[in-house]
């Protein structure tokens, strides 16, 4: 596992991380002095998902790290719910994902992902699990007093949503996350209006959104140049 990551970059790719990495450096200098723990998280984060779309088994190793700074982050506002699923179960997932993509190459001695197809049947356990998931965080949220609950649950679901597509080596896995990011820009707006040195947040899921978008596009296609080899 000890190679560069970034040798298989396109240009495209290259272009789309260094402006991710742009705006959250700056969103992180403008907002006032840097808090480190924000600035490395977003730069973390914005890594894992370019690494992520190219279905590189490193990006699940930093996801790891990114949950460890994110849930620090989410602690200082009592976004409980955020700190909570980060650790809690993104980051476990995050370590099975990377044992899982291991196994699972898409040809022997290569490092990108083989993609899979979900069937009915994990489908239907996937949906099913999430209720009483959801359910279990709303409650436990409430009795931590987490802010904006009903928005903090919705992203537990969301993230549960990704996380398992993300172990099933499902290209689906990025929508879901984009899904995620829309619940967290607007979690960190109103975490915003009450302390400025949140703005980074905002533009880091900002940037998140347009790199699981384009995360989903580039594991669709390789999805069917798999499929059709």
């Amino acid at each position: 596992m000890l190679y560069n990551p970034f040798r298989g970059l396109s240009r495209r790719e290259w272009c789309l991380y260094l402006v991710s990495l742009a705006v959250v450096l700056i969103s992180n200098f403008v907002s006032g002095a840097p808090d480190p723990v924000n600035l490395l998280g977003t730069v973390i984060g914005v890594t894992v998902l370019i690494l992520a779309a190219k279905g590189d088994v490193w990006s699940q190793v930093l996801a790891i790290l990114f949950s460890i700074f994110y849930a620090i982050t989410s602690y200082r506002f009592a976004y409980y719910g955020e700190m909570i699923t980060y650790l809690g179960m993104s980051a476990p997932i995050a370590l099975l994902s990377v044992i899982s993509w291991l196994k699972n190459p898409y040809q022997k001695g290569e490092h990108e992902v083989k993609i899979h197809r979900l069937t009915k049947k994990q489908t239907a356990w996937m949906l099913l699990l999430t209720v009483p998931v959801t359910v279990l965080f709303y409650f436990l949220l409430k009795m931590f007093g987490t802010a904006n609950l009903p928005i903090s649950t919705v992203s537990v679901t969301t993230s549960f949503l990704a996380s398992c597509l993300l172990l099933l080596r499902s290209s689906y896995y990025a929508l879901a996350y984009a899904a995620n990011d829309l619940v967290l820009i607007t979690l960190w707006i109103l975490a915003t209006i009450e302390d400025l040195s949140f703005l980074p947040m905002i533009f880091c899921f900002v940037m998140f959104l347009i790199n699981d978008l384009y995360g989903f596009v580039s594991w669709k296609h390789r999805e069917k140049r798999q499929i059709d080899a």
